[in-house]
């Protein structure tokens, strides 16, 4: 076996990122992890000391040294994060799903093929021993022609809060499904019910219908009394069952028949067959089929455009199960539908007379425009994002999910909001006394970034390309370029427009190490060198 190069940084350290992180480490490939919080960072500083750690990803992906990003963080973060990587020219494994929205996706997709980069998203199951010698059997013609498929991934937990059960659980069952039927759905419906969270399903049942009459069934639920993970192939010479719970004994075939007697279909049972697999950890082949990929430059098994056809489908359940279970067509009109205006809008979002919504804008799920607010071109408005009313946000802005932007606040181009975060419109609210009459205005400056569950006290500035940290408590003005963390808010660096953290280390002049823009720090501010100083 070839040596493997120590040049993999693997970003998020969490629940499965430590995972990633043992398994690149055994294979000699972890060079770096990456994780915001400090005690991840500190077990993994104990497990493997000679491991370089940050606390920001752009800091690893700007290291030269790093050919390799595994990304293993919350799915609304895939697509800034695969970008960025993809933008320092690095190959980029990312869990599963790919992102959450299509337009995101394709545009993912296209940066990597134009840079001749690796993009590979964690579809574990491919990687499965059971798994590839279930599709042998399939393609072989060992369970005869597929008539139907079913799936059952049921667990008490992990819960989520920013997406409901379809984005999690479903992936790899979408990836797998796909892969034995060698098709893509034509119709897709799912049911579902909300049990613990307004808007986030917890249980569904999604049936997808293939051209050549094979249909699928998959059943997630994170509130089953029990672990289950199994996989149904049903075919006409033999049923393959995949139960990745089983202790032992994961694969097995029942090569029952139907025959017909006097004009009825009469069973006949067979014993069960073990299929005898190779001992194989998958996820240890997921990590070396993505070292190998940036070593040849082998097209992965699970590429960035099965991610995409994964990502159309689970976008397809997501609409039919938002409308009651209309079908859905994967691929057509993806999260909404087109306006004569030039933007998008969700079925389920509200925009309210007189408002102004700029070209290539996009508004999604339970979103609501209120009126007299005014959004630029190419916007984007996350899952119940509110707006208004009389609000005024610049081009190009992006607005994550349950944000509200009140009454007071005006967001410049290119400003970034992370997440749950929260900005305030009066000071001192009393739920009994009205004080619509003394809101504080707020402005956020162009290319600021807010980070998730920030919060912005009303009546400051947030500077240009400012850079709030994800929690932080924002009560006084942000300078223009500053990075701040904390509660109350309190300066601790600067940063460059594209988003790296800059290094001043004479006092006065930085460069930035990922694209190179030079900045001087004089009396206690600071400008791009190419810009004059202000009087």
């Amino acid at each position: 076996m070839t040596a493997v190069k120590k040049n993999v940084a693997v970003i998020g350290a969490g629940y499965w990122g430590k995972n990633l992180v043992r398994n690149f480490a055994s294979i000699g490939a972890l060079a770096a992890v990456a994780d915001a919080d400090p005690q991840r960072l500190a077990a993994v500083a104990q497990a493997h000391p000679d491991v370089t750690l940050h606390d920001d990803p752009e800091r690893a992906m700007a290291d030269p040294a790093i050919e390799g990003v595994a990304i293993a963080t919350p799915a609304e973060t895939h697509a800034a994060l695969v970008a960025a990587a993809l933008h320092h020219n690095k190959h980029v494994f990312v869990e599963k799903p790919l992102c959450l929205e299509m337009v995101e996706g394709r545009e993912l997709v296209r940066a990597a093929e134009a840079k001749g980069l690796t993009l590979m998203v964690g579809h574990l199951l491919h990687y499965h021993p059971a798994v590839i010698r279930l599709k042998e059997m399939v393609d072989g013609g060992q369970v005869g022609q597929l008539q139907y498929i079913y799936s059952n991934r049921l667990n008490l937990g992990k819960i989520r809060q920013e997406e409901n059960i379809i984005w999690s659980f479903a992936p790899h069952d979408v990836s797998l499904i796909l892969a034995l039927t060698g098709e893509t759905p034509e119709q897709v419906t799912s049911f579902g019910g909300n049990y613990l969270q307004p808007e986030i399903a917890d249980v569904t049942v999604s049936t997808l219908s293939f051209p050549s009459g094979v249909k699928a069934h998959i059943f997630v639920n994170w509130l089953h009394p029990f672990k289950e993970q199994k996989l149904v192939v049903v075919g006409t010479e033999g049923m393959a069952v995949f139960d990745d719970t089983a202790p032992k004994d994961k694969l097995l075939f029942y090569p029952h028949r139907i025959r017909w007697q006097h004009r009825l279909p009469v069973p006949e049972k067979m014993d069960a067959q073990v299929i005898a697999l190779a001992p194989a950890e998958p996820l240890k082949n997921e990590c070396l089929h993505f070292v190998e990929c940036i070593r040849t430059g082998l097209q992965p098994r699970t590429d960035g455009k099965e991610g995409l056809a994964v990502l159309a489908v689970l976008d397809a359940c997501h609409r039919s199960l938002v409308n009651g279970g209309a079908p859905v067509r994967p691929g057509h009109g993806e999260h909404g539908q087109q306006q004569d205006q030039g933007y998008t809008v969700h079925p389920t979002a509200v925009i309210d007379h007189g408002c102004v919504i700029g070209k290539g804008s996009r508004v999604w799920h339970f979103a609501h425009v209120i009126s007299g607010s005014r959004i630029g071109d190419n916007c984007s408005l996350g899952q119940n994002v509110v707006v208004g009313p009389n609000v005024t946000i610049g081009r190009g802005c992006k607005i994550q999910n349950n944000v509200s932007v009140y009454d007071g606040v005006t967001l410049e181009d290119g400003v970034f909001c992370g997440p749950s975060m929260v900005f305030t419109n009066v000071y001192n609210p009393r739920a009994e006394i009205s004080r619509k009459d003394q809101y504080r205005k707020t402005l956020v400056r162009r290319g600021a970034t807010l980070g998730a569950n920030c919060t912005i006290v009303c009546g400051n500035t947030v500077g240009r390309h400012a850079f709030v940290a994800a929690g932080a408590v924002v009560t006084r003005d942000v300078a223009d370029f500053a990075l701040v963390a904390g509660n109350p808010a309190r300066q601790i660096g600067w940063m460059c427009r594209c988003g790296v953290r800059l290094n001043f280390d004479d006092g006065q002049t930085a460069r930035c190490v990922a694209c190179g823009e030079n900045y001087l720090l004089e009396r206690g501010a600071v400008r791009p060198s190419q810009e004059p100083a202000e009087l």
